[in-house]
């Protein structure tokens, strides 16, 4: 369990970067967008300082998720992670509606203007310094198997493209189309709102108990090549966090005695932690009659 602890602060660190990476992003964007001229570095600018807050949600999140099991939590708080990133989704949602509506209006009510430059050369820059992170991020979350940091690093990727698709619309106008800029903003809003809804999506999954078939059945593969499981009778998983809870049922020879068929629930449990890493395992055997 020590390890899991230690899995969530180095979660904690790709958090932390995302936060200070977002605030330098969205001070740069916000300021040189308002300076030039930029609708839709503006609107991504904006993008990133809600991605500040959506952050902190993860962070405190994966804090939360830290403190070990007490009397009214003997599963421990690590769904809390997974609590953090439905608080995220829900950010990031209501800002790319934001994002969607103000760059509509400034199309309806448009005015022939194009952005200067510089705001497609800072964009271009902001896009390779969140790619950066979401790099890193994602290793992290890969390693540890963190749904909330995956989450934020699944943030850090859409704004890299968000940011290009800016950089775009900003060339683009410089090109006698400067209506490609506000179009842009449309978009940004839209990528926000489709980053968004899948985290609440995969946070509401599992948070309803929501597991894949194909990763069960991948389960169902394993406990299956260990010497003396004659079938399972039931396999049930979710997740708690980034954990794996996994309950199981399989039918053994009726010939076998107790010892003998523990014996196959420690292989069961060996084979599931060396090749799937799951931990949390409770298996009732009974004899195949």
């Amino acid at each position: 369990m020590e390890e899991k602890y230690n899995d969530l602060k180095l979660a904690e660190r790709g958090a932390r970067i995302s936060i200070i990476a977002y605030i330098a992003l969205s001070l740069l964007k916000l300021s040189i967008g308002y300076i030039y001229n930029s609708e839709a570095l503006m609107a991504d600018g904006l993008n990133n300082t809600t991605d500040i807050i959506a952050s902190l949600a993860v962070l405190i999140g994966l804090k939360i998720s830290r403190k070990p099991a007490d009397e009214n939590h003997h599963y421990g708080h690590f769904r809390a992670e997974t609590i953090a990133s439905l608080i995220a989704s829900f950010i990031m949602i209501a800002v790319g509606l934001d994002v969607l509506y103000n760059a509509v209006h400034s199309i309806i009510y448009f005015k022939s203007k194009a952005p200067d430059l510089i705001a497609s050369i800072a964009a271009v820059v902001c896009a390779l310094a969140i790619y950066m992170v979401y790099r890193y991020n994602k290793k992290i979350a890969i390693k540890i198997n963190s749904a909330g940091l995956m989450a934020a690093a699944k943030d850090n990727l859409s704004d890299a493209w968000v940011s290009i698709g800016t950089a775009v619309g900003i060339v683009a106008s410089q090109f006698g189309l400067p209506w490609i800029d506000p179009l842009a903003a449309v978009i940004v809003g839209i990528l926000i709102i489709k980053t968004g809804w899948d985290i609440f999506r995969e946070a509401s999954h599992n948070l309803t108990d929501g597991f894949h078939k194909a990763e069960l059945d991948r389960i169902a593969e394993i406990i299956n090549t260990v010497p003396g499981v004659r079938k399972i009778k039931s396999l049930k998983a979710r997740f708690h966090g980034n954990n794996i809870l996994l309950d199981v049922v399989v039918s053994v020879s009726s010939k076998l005695n107790v010892i003998e068929g523990h014996d196959i629930t420690m292989n069961i449990e060996e084979k599931l932690r060396s090749e799937l890493n799951i931990t949390e395992v409770v298996i009732h055997v009974e004899p195949d009659i």
